[in-house]
């Protein structure tokens, strides 16, 4: 309690700024109070898009709430009723409800299978509209359009790119301990639309996506052998990469996706090594001294971390891409596992293993200002959203056996203050997170 609050008297303020300065809230903080901002009932032009109206507001309110930074004030205070999009806010009515920002929508058809969308933002206490923008989209897309409004407002309001028109894939697992079916699923980043990839037939693990299209890599146990396959989610083709004996952990893709960093056994050492997709030829990039594993690419492809055992404990490591200048990062107590290059470059998360507990942190690339964001039974696998300033990973809560607790997702912030259950509907692990949809 009080590394917290020492956090917030040592960061600024999230509300307090010049009349003058624009609204904008710090997401690289730690956040003492959310944005009270102002959200009433969409403008229907004809009763026929009502319906849409409304559904399409509660789940861009879902999603700012969601994100921990935002508080939609209650509508039974709201004093001004609009009419119209284009009806001028009574500022004084919303600062009498201490409204920090006011969003205005409006929908209508347009054409016979179509939404068009309004949407304004405005800042209260400056009286000036933020950002003004309208959508247009195929009714039964209404659900994706929500989520790009919802990114249009938290991009504005935090100078940070939104994250939820996106995707999640992970690993659905059923049945019994002993018979464990493991499938691949999808789903919005809220846990909508979901829908399953594979049958089950064939042990799947650890999905990943490519950085800059709607494709990922996946492992899968056909019998014994470690296949890799990629999956293309818009066109449902799938691709075999090839067989790799002696593999536990799925490729990555390199940040133009031209590439796989892949990490298995050869004559008992675990090494890393880099596939060009187009040739399929392998190079290895780490020395057959020791055990490495999980590696990442850095945003520009310019280096890698990953972990190792060649100090005589699991720790993290990063080289140039071509396996040059390695060096450790992690000092701490216990061992470090699962690390991800944030796709700003500017954090790696990892998993922690220490004192009977593990954790999700964060470290800078250079190994410095560690920080622990989750802890519990076990919490593992770290992914980041596209912005780089959310992280999604599994929880299992310690049951009376470790064979029937619950898995589930969930997400968290940087600040460490917000962390949620993304609801499945069945036990969920390794989860992978899409870049923003095109």
């Amino acid at each position: 309690m009080k590394l917290r609050c020492l956090l917030v008297a040592l960061l600024t303020l999230l509300f307090v700024r010049p009349a003058s300065a624009e609204l904008q809230i710090d997401v690289t903080g730690a956040v003492s109070d959310p944005l009270p901002l102002a959200f009433p009932e969409m403008i229907a032009a004809t009763p026929s898009v009502e319906d849409y109206g409304e559904d399409i507001r509660e789940v861009i309110i879902a999603d700012l709430e969601r994100s921990g930074l935002f508080r939609i004030i209650s509508e039974n205070s709201y004093i001004q009723e609009f009419t119209s999009i284009n009806e001028a806010p009574k500022f004084n009515d919303w600062k009498a409800i201490n409204a920090h920002a006011l969003v205005q929508t409006a929908i209508s058809e347009s054409g016979a299978n179509k939404l068009k969308v309004e949407m304004r933002l405005w800042d209260v206490f400056a009286e000036n509209q933020m950002k003004g923008q309208s959508f247009t989209t195929t009714k039964d897309n209404w659900r994706r359009i929500a989520h790009v409004i919802a990114d249009a407002i938290y991009e504005r309001l935090t100078g940070e790119k939104g994250y939820f028109d996106t995707r999640i894939v992970y690993v659905s697992e059923s049945g019994p301990a002993t018979r464990r079916v493991k499938r691949l699923a999808i789903m919005d980043q809220d846990g909508e639309n979901h829908k399953f990839l594979t049958s089950g037939s064939s042990l799947v693990l650890t999905p990943r996506f490519s950085p800059n299209m709607q494709k990922i890599t996946y492992l899968s146990y056909s019998g014994t052998i470690p296949k890799v396959y990629i999956l293309d989610i818009e066109t449902g083709r799938q691709t075999l990469v090839g067989n790799f004996p002696g593999m536990t952990f799925a490729p990555v893709f390199s940040p133009d996706s031209s590439k796989l960093l892949l990490s298995y056994a050869n004559n008992g050492k675990t090494n890393i090594y880099e596939m060009d997709l187009k040739t399929h030829k392998t190079k290895r990039i780490t020395s057959p001294t020791s055990i490495d594993t999980s590696p990442s690419y850095s945003p520009d492809g310019s280096q890698i971390v990953f972990n190792s055992d060649r100090g005589g404990n699991q720790q993290l490591y990063v080289m140039d891409a071509d396996g040059s200048n390695i060096h450790r990062i992690s000092f701490g107590s216990g061992r470090y596992a699962t690390p991800v290059w944030s796709p700003r470059g500017d954090y790696i998360a990892f998993t922690k293993m220490a004192n009977g507990e593990f954790y999700i942190g964060v470290m800078y690339p250079d190994g410095s200002g560690e920080r622990l964001l989750a802890s519990g039974y076990l919490v593992e696998a770290p992914v980041w959203a596209p912005n780089g300033r959310v992280l999604m990973y599994f929880r299992q809560d310690k049951g009376t056996s470790r064979r029937n607790a619950p898995v589930k997702l969930y997400t968290i912030d940087l600040t460490g203050y917000n962390e949620r259950m993304v609801v499945t509907p069945a036990d969920a692990s390794d989860p992978a997170w899409s870049p923003l949809l095109p």
